[in-house]
């Protein structure tokens, strides 16, 4: 019993888990948001190829095993904080980036679901520095997603992105 505790402590997972590259954790995050409504179209699949294929500059075949072996992951996984803690690592424009690619994989087979808004909305402080984190309205994702000023203030066109606390009806 003992050994099987230790074997469990000792194992190399921590080591592969190092070895994780930030295409692998952007795809493996963006399976996670398209499986999030229970339903992995072919549509949001292809999406998430595209993403590959344009983000990380890959070919067909690379995106594609890139994309096989996030699933793998993704199915695997028991939390995001292993593919984050990666992505987190990337320069705030392509993260930025990545994020508008999210919307574009959760809004590709032409529904919007609550479970890949919360999915995102939890997704998005872990990865991104900044609250903008609301659902892009009319099921298009973010455009214009600017860096926030070192004041703190919100640009004009942020604004209608960031959820501002309504008063009770009476």
């Amino acid at each position: 019993m003992f050994e099987t505790l230790k074997r469990l402590f000792t194992s190399a997972e921590p080591a592969a888990r190092d070895a994780l590259t930030p295409e692998v954790c952007t795809a493996a995050l963006m399976v996670e948001a398209a499986l999030s409504d229970g339903i992995y179209a072919d549509v949001e699949e292809a999406e998430i190829v595209s993403v590959l294929r344009t983000g990380f500059d890959l070919d067909e075949t690379k995106a594609a095993e890139v994309l096989q072996e996030a699933e793998e992951l993704a199915e695997a996984a028991v939390d995001h904080h292993r593919f984050t803690r990666v992505v987190k690592q990337l320069p705030r424009d392509q993260r930025l980036t990545i994020l508008t690619d999210l919307w574009r994989v959760v809004l590709a087979d032409g529904e919007r679901d609550a479970h890949e808004d919360a999915l995102i909305r939890r997704l998005a402080p872990r990865c991104w520095a900044c609250q903008i984190v609301t659902a892009p309205k009319r099921g298009k994702p973010p455009r214009n997603v600017d860096k926030r000023p070192a004041g703190g203030h919100v640009p004009a066109n942020l604004s209608s992105l960031i959820p501002v606390p309504r008063p009770p009806a009476r």
